[in-house]
């Protein structure tokens, strides 16, 4: 099975850096039945930035309105999954190397059944670029 590279929106909340407020946020996205692709969140200064890549921006935006959140978007970055193998990544980093396209954030997993998924950030006015490069479908 060949890997699948898509260019996908997210979006950002920033919230408190404090015990229980992930499962708060979470919680209340659950209760609107929002899928989410892929959730990322990292500590910022005293507060946390949660990034969402949703399967319905719009349903998105509409929850993030109702729970008073300032969602910060869409932007957009990259996401590839496939069957899980050593080093898997290396082949889109050196692409984008190639293209003079710095990765400035990066997140992967082995999902476990043989399969992977990535989230690869970049520079918003390289992602063009570095779809084209990453052959992006």
């Amino acid at each position: 099975m060949a890997d699948r590279v898509r260019v996908m929106d997210y979006f950002y909340v920033v919230v408190p850096d404090k015990p229980g407020v992930g499962a708060s946020v979470l919680g209340q996205l659950k209760d609107t039945g929002v899928y989410q692709t892929v959730i990322h969140s990292f500590p910022t200064g005293r507060r946390a930035q949660i990034d969402f890549f949703p399967s319905n921006a719009a349903a998105f935006k509409a929850a993030a309105r109702n729970a008073g959140w300032k969602a910060t978007g869409p932007k957009k970055a990259l996401v590839i999954d496939g069957a899980d193998r050593t080093g898997v990544l290396v082949r889109y980093f050196d692409k984008l190397g190639k293209a003079k396209i710095n990765v400035t954030a990066a997140s992967a997993l082995a999902a476990g059944a043989g399969r992977f998924g990535a989230v690869l950030w970049v520079k918003q006015r390289d992602v063009k670029r570095a779809a084209k490069a990453l052959g992006a479908g």
